[in-house]
């Protein structure tokens, strides 16, 4: 059982992650009653049970297929003129992204629009929480675009469901290069907002593109501490990552061999009873009708089992010390995965974290270093801040952020 948990260790949202980390550590940490809906389907444990045990689909991913109809687990806005765009990596890969430009035209300075590109969280797609975020900023007077990474979505890349922190990256520069060539976007006011695992890979984009001027981190991983270290640092060790390097590479082997990959399992169903709470989080919005969809890795089969080699070995945010733009870092008071937010915070700016250990309920708390911030929201949990559920996505807060440093 142990070696599968650490093979699977990658991929935060999987059933792996219920014995990776420390179920009592955890519930202390995110304290409080989530409430849960109805699944998404009659039958959506089953057939989550099914995908899971599907191999990733085998498809020619360089002839893209975009929807044509609106499939996001949010209403159009009518605010806003959508459409689906596409643009390609400097690998090679052709990403989909759904680009939101604000109707009111007035907004625009010069005859232009700042703008913003979006990804996350880790495992989920551009019809999810990404594209709530960018449809909201779009609102507000920022041209967005809402990306699926390489490998996943609607996005090309090959084997399906990998990831990789230097792509990922460069998914990131890519919308970077897609927006500062249109007409009508100042390349000049240009930011990111990355989501829960994509916070990670944002702040490491803002740590190489100076194209960047504004980043947003909200509810973030670092994706590669966690598989390198496990959840609360329980496997930082030689000896832990020597046995998860071991299953790794007899996964690498095994799948060679056969000829096809094997996935890890998305957010575990159906949920047990005795799931740590930020599990239960996790289910609550990738299981039911809240963040269910067909095309999302954790709402379905998961990523590829082999597919944490590059996250074990490689470092994000190695240079976020030396990062020169604006970033605010946003996470819940009762999130699991606060202290992604506050080591993050930390070496952008060497000064220690210390976050009062009761919080006012009527404000959020934040602590400023130069033109870094890092904003706690009270009472929140890791998911409320992927949707409008609970109303803790402090909007307003980003707007100031991105008009104050997009100028």
């Amino acid at each position: 059982m142990k070696s599968k948990i650490l093979t699977a260790a990658f991929a935060v949202l999987t059933a792996g992650a219920l014995i990776a980390c420390n179920p009592e550590k955890e519930n202390n940490a995110a304290q409080g009653a989530v409430k849960t809906v109805a699944p998404a389907t009659e039958n959506a444990a089953a057939q989550s049970a099914q995908e899971a045990a599907k191999p990733a689909p085998e498809k020619d991913m360089n002839k893209l297929t975009l929807t044509t109809e609106w499939d996001k687990v949010f209403p159009l806005s009518e605010k806003v003129e959508h459409s689906k765009v596409t643009f390609k990596n400097h690998f090679g890969i052709e990403l989909a992204a759904d680009l939101y430009i604000p109707k009111d035209t007035t907004l625009k300075v010069n005859g232009k629009f700042p703008a913003i590109a979006v990804s996350g969280p880790f495992g989920a797609i551009k019809e999810q929480s990404s594209g709530l975020y960018a449809q909201h900023m779009a609102e507000r007077g920022f041209l967005t675009v809402a990306f699926d990474p390489s490998f996943t979505g609607e996005s090309g890349g090959e084997p399906r469901y990998m990831n990789s922190p230097d792509i990922n990256t460069e998914d990131f520069m890519a919308s970077v290069d897609f927006l500062s060539t249109r007409d009508d976007v100042d390349p000049e006011r240009i930011g990111i907002i990355g989501i829960c695992g994509w916070g990670g890979m944002a702040i490491n984009a803002a740590g190489i593109d100076t194209r960047v001027k504004a980043t947003v981190a909200s509810t973030m991983y670092d994706m590669s501490r966690v598989t390198a270290n496990g959840y609360f640092e329980s496997a930082n060790s030689a000896k832990a990552r020597n046995e998860m390097r071991k299953a790794l590479m007899a996964q690498r082997t095994k799948e060679f061999k056969e000829g096809k990959y094997e996935l890890a399992g998305g957010v575990v169903d159906p949920l047990p009873a005795d799931a740590p709470f930020f599990v239960k989080d996790y289910y609550d919005y990738y299981k039911t009708p809240r963040g269910y969809h067909k095309r999302s890795l954790n709402s379905n089969g998961g990523w590829i089992k082999s597919a944490g080699t590059s996250l074990l070995n490689t470092k994000l945010l190695a240079y976020a010390n030396e990062i020169e733009s604006a970033v605010l870092v946003i996470h819940g008071e009762k999130a699991h995965s606060r202290y992604f937010s506050e080591g993050a915070f930390e070496k952008m700016t060497g000064k220690k974290v210390k976050v009062p250990a009761k919080l006012d309920a009527s404000k959020n708390w934040s602590m400023t270093v130069g033109n870094k911030e890092l904003l706690i929201i009270p009472g929140a949990v890791h998911t409320d801040l992927y949707d409008d559920v609970n109303g803790r996505i402090p909007y307003d807060k980003m707007e100031e952020f991105f008009k104050t440093n997009l100028k």
